[in-house]
This record gives C-alpha cells, structure tokens and sequence, in this order.
C-alpha cells in the first residue's frame, strides 16, 4: 500500500530507542501542511504500539503500518 502512495517527507528513525522515533515524527510532522504523508521507517519494536497511539491522541491518521526484517514502516497523513 505504501508504494501507491505519494510520500511527502520520510524520516528514518532505524536504531533510535522509545521516545526518540516519535519525537522526530512529531517534529517532522509539525513542518507539515495538513493531508501531506510522512512515511517514518522505525526498528523499536514499541514503535508498533507507539505510533498507533500518538496518532490517535495527535489526530493524525495512521494509514499504513508495517513490518518487514525487523523494520517497522508507518506512513501517516497530517492533520
């Protein structure tokens, strides 16, 4: 699904711990115009749970979410 997507701004958070992938989504997604997608690529395995719940709480939509060889892919739409 990620590949059919046009992805506005990618940020690469692979090898960052718990909070430091959500506070770079955060910032990434605090420079962006609402409906751009950020694609976040995350290895935390609390990535998972956390994202999910950022979204919800932030109001941004987590459209896509998923693992491939212990890399996590979240493609978000701004707010």
């Amino acid at each position: 699904m990620i590949s059919e997507l046009s992805i506005d701004v990618a940020v690469d958070v692979q090898g960052l711990s718990c909070p430091l992938p959500i506070l770079r989504a955060k910032k990434a997604l605090s420079d962006m115009q609402s409906g751009q997608l950020l694609q976040v690529l995350a290895t935390d395995s609390g990535a998972w749970d956390d994202f999910e719940y950022f979204c919800k709480n932030a109001g941004h939509a987590l459209v896509s979410r998923e693992e491939t060889d212990g890399v996590y892919r979240f493609l978000i739409r701004c707010r």
